[in-house]
Order: structure tokens, then C-alpha cells, then sequence
């Protein structure tokens, strides 16, 4: 058993008391945000609401202080060495497409070598490829292997041959959104930089898993979002070393990333303004703080290991019903179960789930690539959160049963 109180913890989210007869296990996809991050963003709007950076009134100043108070409670959540080291965008998806296209407009030329994983979320693999073919860059991919004991998991050794081709950048997923399978980040991160590669992480999934410190994390950039953290929707984090960052030439420009501007040419500003061109979206930073403060408040390994004990049962239950087919492993799994009923589309099984108010997901979870390479349609997936209780376990379980008899109809 674990010695986490997730009834208590439940209490903080006014989703539940709002919609008491849904059983939310979409969180891989958006995690639901607590009093405090609602209260925080609507006394904002309500009472503090001003534009950021450039006002002389006192309404942008407060509201130029929460905004940077938000980096600076990033910074100290990530370890990052500096505020400057936090830029805010709108989400993961945003933070990877910056990044492949600074490095692309900088550091990488024809020949290079761009190495991503088979588990790789599409914004993992598409920002890489709207330039890869352009600038003659390689991408390569390493392959999934199966075991008997943990599913479909990344062959290490093969990523080992790529790494002997001294790839220029490495970038990896932390968690598959897909399978919920928990990379071994630390080690193939170091793997890399010990060949020379500049690391990325995708931590959209592993930031509500395992929280990074990147005084220890051989990470040059780490990105994820607000949502997946209890924080809300349209802003992401990017953290970069400032001797990287600086090297990213910007894929926005505007106001507030300028230093000077003129008619012939444009010098950028210091960080993190040159990488955050425009209008930010200053309450969700606001909401991420609030969010980041809340979860730092409960131990972060009792929170992993009810997580398992949820994903243990959930398990142990799917064993007693037939013709269940599961994609995704109970070991080193951070909270996603990915499964599909013998014969039956996958969106059938979740329309008749969500007859019983139990929200899921059904689909290519943005991992197309990955779904072919396992030679299958799509799947069901199951993602918890702390919040979730294990009496939802055991009614999802009886909801389940009773959708495979109606589809074996």
C-alpha cells in the first residue's frame, strides 16, 4: 500500500466535486488544475490584468513581477542556474520546434546527424524533419526491441552503433505518451554528451513523473508544459543552457525579442526576451507557478509510488478479462496503461467507456511511427493521476468487462 492521502489530495481539484460521475483518466493528455491555479489566474484577470515589461503604470509592473516571479519559480523547480535559462512559449510542441530550428539556422550543416527514439511523440520528430531534408541533415532513429518481461522497449544497443556516428544532437522523449514507458534518461544522455552531442529532452509526460534537476540531468535543453502539471493550457517551459540558447537563432520575431531594430537590420535581445517574441501568455505563467507551488507541497515519491499501486491494480485486473491486448508494460511505467480489445476498433471500446462517464483516449497518441512499428491501428489509453482513486480502478475494471461482452455481441 502507499502512505499517499489521494482522497485529500483529490479535494484540492473542483473538477471532481463539479462532475462527481466522470472517472478522469485522460491525464496524459491534460491534467486537471487545482483551487489554487484557478484562483490564481482569475484574481489576474480580475484584479491585476496589464500588459508586461514595457509599462511605466503600476498595473504592468505588478503584473511584470508575477510574470518573472513565474520564471524564477521554474528556475528553482528545474534547478536551472539562472532565470534566464527559463523560456516561456506555448507549450512542448513550441519549445521543440524552437529548438531544431535554431540549432538548424546555427550549429547544424550537411552531413550532421540528428538522433531521435522510436517511442518519439510527433513534435519530437516532425520539427526535425521540416528541416532535416532541407539542410541535408541525417535523422536517425533508434529502434524498438521486444522482451518478454517489460513489451516493446528502445533497443540501448543499437542507440549505441548511432552514437558511434557522432551524432551532433540527441533528443528524447522522457516518458512514451503513447505506452507510458520511463526512458533511462540519465544514462543515454550521458552516453551522448560523452560522444559529443547536444542533449534534448521531451519531458511533456516525465515532468508529472520524475522532476528533473539539471545540476545533474546531462540535459542542454529540457522542454515540457503547464497542463500536463496541474498548470493550464497554452504555455510550455523551455530550459536551455545559456551557452545554448544563445546559439538558437529565434523562430519568432517581434516585439519584446529586439534589442534595436531598423530597415536594413535587427539585433536581438539578451535572454530570455530574444527567444520570446510577442505578447506572452502571462496568467498561464501565473497558473504554472501556482501550479508548481501546489505539487511541491506533497512528497513526490509517495506520489510515484501510488502511481504503481493504481497501475499494479489496474493490471492485476486486466488479467481476469478476455481478449484484452496490452501494448504498454507495468515495469518501468510512469502511470499509462495503452491496451486494445482483440478484433475491435479502438474507438469503439472508448465510446462505450465513456457511456459509463470514464474519459480515455483513443487513437495514434501522436506516435504514428510507433504504431506502425507494433502493426496496429491505434489503442486505448488509460493515464493516471494522483488524484485518481482506486475504487475508479475497479470501476473502469467492471466498465471494461462489460464493453468486451457488448463487442463480442
Amino acid at each position: 500500500m502507499s502512505d499517499f492521502n489521494a482522497a485529500a489530495f483529490r479535494q484540492h481539484f473542483p473538477f471532481f466535486a463539479e462532475q462527481p460521475n466522470w472517472i478522469y483518466l485522460d491525464n496524459a493528455a491534460t491534467t486537471h488544475k487545482p483551487a489554487t491555479v484557478v484562483h490564481a489566474v482569475d484574481l489576474f484577470y480580475r484584479q491585476q490584468n496589464s500588459n508586461v515589461h514595457r509599462g511605466t503604470h503600476l498595473l504592468s509592473e505588478t503584473a511584470t513581477n508575477l510574470y518573472e516571479d513565474a520564471r524564477t519559480c521554474v528556475q528553482q523547480y528545474l534547478n536551472a542556474s539562472e532565470s534566464a535559462e527559463i523560456i516561456f512559449t506555448s507549450g512542448t510542441t513550441a519549445a521543440l520546434n524552437q529548438i531544431a530550428y535554431g540549432l538548424m539556422h546555427s550549429v547544424l550543416k550537411a552531413g550532421d546527424r540528428v538522433v531521435i527514439s522510436a517511442l518519439e511523440h510527433h513534435a519530437n520528430i516532425v520539427s526535425w524533419q521540416l528541416h532535416c531534408q532541407r539542410f541535408g541533415v541525417i535523422l536517425d532513429v533508434i529502434p524498438l526491441q521486444e522482451k518478454a518481461t517489460s513489451g516493446p522497449c528502445l533497443d540501448l544497443d543499437a542507440y549505441r552503433k548511432l552514437l558511434t556516428l557522432q551524432p551532433k544532437v540527441v533528443s528524447l522523449t522522457q516518458v512514451s505518451n503513447a505506452l507510458g514507458t520511463v526512458l533511462p534518461i540519465e544514462n543515454m544522455l550521458l552516453e551522448a554528451k560523452a560522444c559529443g552531442a547536444i542533449t534534448v529532452v521531451d519531458g511533456a509526460q516525465g515532468i508529472a513523473w520524475q522532476v528533473p534537476d539539471m545540476q545533474k540531468l546531462a540535459a542542454d535543453f529540457y522542454c515540457f508544459s503547464a497542463h500536463k502539471l496541474y498548470g493550464p493550457t497554452g504555455l510550455g517551459v523551455l530550459y536551455g543552457k545559456r551557452e545554448w540558447l544563445e546559439k538558437l537563432t529565434p523562430l519568432l520575431g517581434g516585439g519584446e525579442m529586439i534589442e534595436h531594430v531598423s530597415f536594413a537590420r535587427s539585433r536581438f535581445n539578451q535572454l530570455p526576451a530574444r527567444l520570446e517574441a510577442g505578447t506572452p501568455s502571462i496568467a498561464a505563467a501565473i497558473g504554472l507557478a501556482a501550479a508548481i507551488r501546489f505539487i511541491s507541497a506533497f512528497d513526490a515519491e509517495q506520489i510515484k509510488s501510488y502511481k504503481r499501486l493504481l497501475l499494479k491494480t489496474f493490471h492485476d485486473g486486466l488479467q481476469h478479462i478476455p481478449a484484452i491486448r496490452l501494448l504498454s508494460s507495468q515495469q518501468n511505467n510512469a502511470g499509462i496503461v495503452t491496451l486494445n480489445v482483440q478484433g475491435e476498433h479502438p474507438a469503439d471500446l472508448a465510446l462505450l467507456l465513456n457511456e459509463q462517464r470514464i474519459a480515455v483516449r483513443a487513437g495514434q497518441h501522436c506516435a504514428m511511427p510507433l504504431f506502425e512499428l507494433l502493426a496496429v491501428p491505434g489503442a486505448v489509453r488509460f493515464a493516471f493521476a494522483p488524484y485518481n482513486q482506486l475504487t475508479e480502478v475497479e470501476q473502469c475494471l467492471n466498465a471494461l468487462t462489460q464493453a468486451v461482452e457488448i463487442l463480442a455481441l
